[in-house]
């Protein structure tokens, strides 16, 4: 296989894994939840402490008009706070509230058995050798970006 092919497969791959990933999360996912409204709300609540819109934008990167709005849909479900930043009124800090860390709750326990049943299916030797591989794949991305910087 050429070193062509070789990429033109693994990006095919990925790009259907991520696709079909996100179709079955989407089934599962409570109340109308998307996809990009649980991985804020499990950012947040990893995190444990507010962050800016800005700062969000760009762990997820995406615009942040996308972000914005994400976050709009978020604070109108009661799942975030979002709050003028006292130390500059031109910028906001998003907070998860309670009601969001029970969503999060019931969407994390809404998909660990569809991910639990994909990784017994695969083999959990076979997902720990994949890990690293994507881990770099993913430094590589994140390094080449120049909105990253």
């Amino acid at each position: 296989m050429s070193d062509n092919s070789l990429a033109i497969s693994l990006v095919s791959e990925l790009l259907t894994a991520d696709q079909l990933l996100r179709a079955r999360l989407t089934r599962v996912l409570p109340n109308k939840m998307e996809i990009s409204h649980f991985s804020v709300l499990n950012a947040l609540a990893r995190v444990g402490s507010e962050r800016s819109p800005a700062q969000l934008a760009r762990a997820f990167h995406v615009t942040r008009g996308a972000m914005t709005n994400t976050l709009t849909k978020l604070d109108i479900s009661g799942y975030v706070h979002i709050r003028p930043d006292w130390d500059d009124a031109r910028k906001k800090l998003v907070s998860i509230s309670p009601a969001g860390l029970a969503a999060r709750d019931a969407a994390l326990a809404a998909i660990t058995p569809l991910i639990t049943e994909m990784v017994g299916d695969l083999g959990e030797a076979k997902v720990r050798a994949a890990l690293p591989v994507l881990r770099d794949l993913r430094t590589k991305l994140e390094s080449d970006d120049p909105t990253l910087t």
